[in-house]
């Protein structure tokens, strides 16, 4: 086993342990989405609009819940992910709830091995680029799966976050370099953004910061065209930071400070 993939092999068995903790948490509220919830946040609503009759490819899809909404709103759909406790219950979910959709388990670098196809639409959103090391590959990936004039978006947290000393967030403390080392970034918890009271057993995880151009360009060397990109005041997780508040709409903000929590890119394929 070599460096990364002891990483990989770290980081998919906290995931493999968090899948049944979030199916269980508020946060994901898996029994309001099996009775019609939509899980999925304006900000993707609003870049795609109607995605009716569409291919829709998912990276990094979890249990896949964001996956069968695009589904319920008329998507054909796949989605992706390296655990494959993850996708059992997606597949599970999308049975129970009468929607046809197809899971695939691998490591997003590893699909050009287990998928051969291509989609109207690729997407991925929050918290996903942490866990991979190599951002032009990625991209590359994403390439490999639109269909010309196909769509790329990514809904991601900004990375500028990412500096502060998350771990004991009580004060604005710069913890991180914003870009990264040689070597990912190791962390400990022993519960999880979607239930603080959850004890985990599997407590470390190796991350990899991307700033925001190093993801830009990523996309631009692979052949995409940037069309649109966003940053939000607001943000999706309400654990980032202390003094954060949740907003009616579902967001979580920090009055008083003027900070970047979020942003989106949007990219097409000539």
């Amino acid at each position: 086993m070599n460096a990364v993939e002891k990483y990989y092999d770290v980081n998919r068995k906290r995931w493999d342990e968090l899948v049944a903790i979030h199916a269980a948490s508020q946060e994901y509220d898996l029994e309001g989405f099996i009775a019609g919830k939509n899980s999925l946040h304006s900000v993707e609503l609003e870049a795609f609009g109607d995605v009716s009759g569409k291919s829709l490819l998912h990276l990094q899809c979890h249990f896949g819940l964001d996956t069968l909404s695009w589904a319920r709103l008329g998507a054909k759909v796949t989605g992706v992910d390296f655990s494959e406790t993850g996708i059992e219950l997606a597949r599970e979910i999308a049975k129970k709830i009468g929607v046809d959709a197809e899971f695939v388990c691998c490591n997003v670098y590893d699909l050009p091995e287990n998928l051969d196809a291509e989609f109207d639409i690729v997407f991925t959103s929050y918290g996903a680029l942490c866990w991979l090391p190599d951002m032009g590959e990625w991209a590359r990936i994403v390439s490999r799966y639109l269909k010309p004039g196909g769509t790329f978006f990514v809904a991601e947290f900004h990375p500028f976050m990412w500096v502060f000393d998350f771990e004991d967030p009580s004060e604005f403390k710069v913890k991180y370099s914003y870009w990264q080392g040689e070597e990912p970034d190791y962390y400990e918890s022993e519960n999880t953004y979607a239930d603080q009271d959850a004890k985990v057993e599997n407590w470390g995880t190796y991350n990899w910061a991307h700033p925001v151009s190093e993801v830009v360009n990523a996309l631009i060397t692979a052949g995409l065209t940037v069309t649109e990109m966003g940053e939000y005041p607001y943000s999706v997780d309400g654990t980032q930071m202390a003094f954060m508040e949740r907003r009616e709409d579902g967001y979580h903000d920090m009055p008083g400070y003027g900070l970047p929590l979020m942003y989106s890119i949007k990219a097409t394929k000539a």
